[in-house]
């Protein structure tokens, strides 16, 4: 994969705060954009596994066809894994992939914003369902912030949500959605900057829904997810999906929705409460509704 127009919206240097599977993700599509990167992590294990596994599925890129052994090195030259967030001063383009923790992302986005020098900087965040304009306000540059909501993995799924908040500048977004188009070659769809934006609005009571019938067995995991792939055409079950996504996830969204709108259909079965406390978190955890090797 060759970069396509680096100089789109005028974004160089990006940073990316959190190197889990999301963090790590959107690293390897900003390099292979052709982007300076900056990791922040939270140790020096942490960033040295950090560049091991964005090494690994570089290799496995170019073991497939998809890019040239030069490519993979000039990526992992792009990028630099650090634990200081005081590296990021110089970006022009900073995303937080933290867990989903209200307090945390707003704690964070208030150091983001002394230590970012750029004031035209874009400060995104990657969360699935908390509330942008909260995170805007823990800055003195709420007009810079919204929400840059990438999916699972980042590299290969098409579709980013972007959502502005009350605050946010018409410019900022529109130079944003640029970036996102042009340079990082995503199809962009804008939501209003309401919990669960319009993918998780809509696909979480679908997820819980199938838990639910699991719960009262109704019919088992496998039972549902040929149903709905075999019956509706859909690529993957609800549950196998659950498990791809993170039940720790799934949970923290339906939490925060129902915490907003107070509509049942939002409230985490108690199964999935319990199999979150269990650490049976999906296929990241080895278990879920399904086991995995």
């Amino acid at each position: 994969m060759t970069a396509r127009h680096p100089e789109g919206a005028g974004i160089r240097r990006a940073g990316v705060v959190g190197c889990g599977l999301m963090g790590l993700g959107i690293i390897e599509l900003c390099t292979r954009a052709g982007l300076d990167v900056v990791g922040v992590v939270r140790s020096v294990g942490a960033a040295d596994k950090g560049r091991a596994r964005l090494a690994e599925s570089l290799g496995r890129s170019a073991r497939r066809g998809r890019m040239s052994q030069d490519e993979v090195r000039a990526c992992l030259d792009r990028v630099r894994f650090t634990t200081d967030l005081l590296d990021l001063a110089d970006r022009q383009f900073v995303i937080e992939c933290i867990p989903e923790n209200r307090a945390a992302k707003s704690e964070l986005f208030t150091e983001l914003d002394k230590i970012v020098e750029d004031p035209g900087a874009v400060l995104a965040s990657n969360t699935s369902s908390l509330s942008i304009m909260g995170m805007g306000r823990a800055t003195n540059r709420p007009s810079h912030v919204l929400g840059v909501h990438f999916f699972s993995p980042a590299p290969v799924i098409p579709l980013v949500e972007l959502i502005p908040s009350l605050h946010t500048d018409a410019s900022v977004t529109d130079r944003t959605e640029q970036f996102l188009t042009e340079t990082l070659g995503k199809e962009v769809i804008r939501s209003t900057d309401r919990t669960g934006f319009v993918v998780n609005t809509l696909l979480v009571p679908y997820l819980l829904s199938a838990m639910r019938m699991v719960e009262s067995g109704f019919a088992t995991a496998e039972v549902i997810d040929q149903g709905m792939q075999g019956g509706c055409g859909h690529p993957v079950g609800p549950l196998r999906l659950a498990d791809l996504v993170g039940l720790d996830v799934v949970a923290s969204v339906a939490g925060a929705l129902y915490e907003e709108f107070k509509e049942p259909l939002y409230a985490p079965p108690s199964l999935l409460s319990r199999m979150v406390e269990a650490g049976w978190l999906g296929k990241k955890a080895g278990r879920g509704f399904y086991t995995y090797a």
